[in-house]
């Protein structure tokens, strides 16, 4: 009978997690770090980095507005263009936290981790990885067109990144809050490769 082995990191941060998070959030965190690992062995990338990246991409979640801009400020960074949107602003802080709290010196988990939410232009592969996993972890059950783009994701991971930053646009649209520049930026980045490709 072979023998498991467990990665002391991943379950390091996993309890620290499990503790700082609501039940909820870490269930999410738990799916996303699972199909970030499937979408890196697809693509034949460093499956620890997908499933460390995954775990703690929401490691901020559940802090004020105020405390998560004294964290980014308190590093140095300006947070006058984020401090509009706690949901993209917990992707700055998190980067930090998973430094600061969980060890992480990677700077390849920590930039996943900070592009998730609203992604940016020409992505390295792991955060493109992050950012596609956040958005198709078997938790999520309400999102448009969710299953196409689950099955694009294991066929072409910048198209995947293309229809997610639609759908997110397009959700954004019909209500009232603000749209973040980068997620339009991504957009029509991938957007544009995509017609060059097609």
């Amino acid at each position: 009978m072979g023998t498991i082995v467990i990665d002391t990191e991943y379950e390091r941060c996993r309890r620290i997690l499990k503790d700082s998070i609501t039940s909820k959030r870490y269930a999410h965190s738990i799916g996303v770090s699972n199909t970030a690992a499937c979408l890196a062995m697809r693509y034949g990338l460093d499956v620890k980095k997908a499933y460390l990246a995954g775990l703690l991409h929401d490691c901020a979640k559940g802090l004020a507005a105020e405390e998560l801009t004294d964290i980014v400020e308190k590093d140095g960074k300006d947070v006058r263009h984020l401090t509009f949107n706690p949901e993209i602003l917990h992707a700055e802080a998190g980067s930090i936290i998973a430094r600061d709290k969980y060890g992480i010196e990677d700077e390849e988990i920590l930039s996943a981790i900070r592009w998730h939410t609203t992604g940016k232009p020409d992505m390295t592969f792991l955060e493109k990885i992050i950012f596609t996993a956040d958005y198709i972890e078997p938790n999520r059950t309400s999102i448009p067109n969710l299953h196409e783009i689950r099955s694009v994701a294991f066929c072409d991971i910048d198209e995947a990144v293309m229809l997610i930053c639609q759908n997110t646009l397009d959700y954004l649209k019909g209500g009232n809050t603000r749209i973040d520049r980068m997620t339009v930026d991504t957009y029509e980045w991938y957007s544009k490769k995509h017609k060059q490709l097609y």
